[in-house]
């Protein structure tokens, strides 16, 4: 009897699965080409969409920020190779704006479902994914949006400032880092392991209660 083996997902915290894909650019490796550099692989349903299209102008539009990061994007969809490469011709001569990442070409989909990216009801159609790998290689953030809803590429950016500044400074960022309506641009404080640390919290930094301290960012 053939032993069944199961495909899932990677989960936040395991190394990007080891993939050689065709892209718009060429024959690439995942996650070796991209060693020392963090890198997004976000996926579309389709080229010549209409979402689709305003997402990757957003993306390419924002590509100087996420150079800021160090941070490398790959597009992603279950076309073929002449599709992309037509797709974003079609996008430089109508809206004037050049797709200047890679998209890999998944034509036989087995990306898109080594990484659990088919969305079930549409038939072959990869869902609004978002994979933000580090340097490391690692997986540090997934985000699935559906079909009808294009994504917010401004968060995507924030996310990833936020993961590299939280790697950087070992703290935790509060909810719309940083523009926070309670701590606004602060980091809150790793929380007490112990009830001296606990005790000594409050004469340290800024708090609202021993498990719940703040302190501003290194300039």
């Amino acid at each position: 009897m053939q032993e069944m083996h199961e495909i899932r997902m990677p989960i936040l915290g395991e190394k990007f699965p080891a993939l050689k894909v065709q892209t718009t650019h060429g024959i690439k490796t995942l996650p070796d080409d991209y060693k020392g550099k963090w890198f997004i692989l976000f996926s579309h349903p389709a080229d010549f969409t209409p979402v689709c299209t305003t997402e990757f102008v957003s993306f390419a539009k924002h590509k100087p920020q996420f150079d800021e990061l160090s941070t490398e994007l790959i597009g992603l969809s279950i076309d073929q190779v002449f599709s992309h490469i037509k797709w974003t011709e079609w996008i430089k001569e109508k809206l004037n704006v050049e797709i200047p990442f890679p998209i890999i070409a998944d034509d036989m989909g087995q990306v898109a479902k080594t990484l659990g990216m088919i969305h079930p009801t549409k038939g072959t159609n990869t869902v609004r994914a978002v994979f933000v790998v580090d340097d490391k290689g690692v997986l540090r953030l997934i985000m699935y949006y559906p079909q009808e809803i294009g994504r917010n590429i401004d968060e995507i950016v924030r996310a990833v400032k936020a993961l590299q500044t939280s790697d950087k400074n070992k703290v935790a960022l509060p909810a719309n880092w940083p523009n926070n309506e309670i701590i606004k641009d602060h980091a809150i404080v790793p929380p007490a392991s112990d009830v001296k640390t606990a005790e000594q919290r409050q004469e340290q930094y800024e708090c609202f209660d021993w498990w719940f301290c703040h302190k501003p960012l290194d300039k």
